[in-house]
């Protein structure tokens, strides 16, 4: 798929226990993160929640050069998270590669932002 300025790319995921699990053995291994919470909920890490607009990068051969996170609320096991990223710069360079620099915001399930940010690089 080609992409352009304007274009929005979304992916969802529900987190899971195992989710966690095996992002803690390569990972952060706080204690919020193998505790569960009062609701039997474990709260995902930071950096496995940026997995989504970094799959959604991955999924169109973008090189990051520079990612930009700024987490705004817990995200838990069970939650389903939707992320959508938007295609801010998308041009072709001198080099023969491709420049882009898209912005995502990720939403839980109730509608409330958990993740927004940027990243550019280029198109492999």
């Amino acid at each position: 798929m080609s992409l352009k300025v304007g274009d929005i790319i979304t992916f969802e995921r529900t987190f899971t226990v195992r989710d966690v699990e095996l992002f803690t053995e390569i990972s952060d291994e706080g204690n919020h993160h193998i505790t569960p919470d009062e609701q039997g909920r474990l709260v995902i890490q930071g950096l496995l929640t940026a997995t989504l607009p970094t799959k959604v990068g991955g999924d169109h051969h973008v090189m990051a050069r520079t990612m930009n996170f700024e987490f705004l609320r817990p995200v838990f096991t069970g939650d389903t998270i939707i992320c959508e990223v938007k295609i801010e710069k998308y041009e072709r360079q001198e080099n023969n590669r491709t420049a882009i620099i898209a912005f995502f915001l990720c939403k839980n399930q109730n509608e409330k932002e958990v993740l927004k940010g940027d990243f550019s690089g280029v198109i492999l």
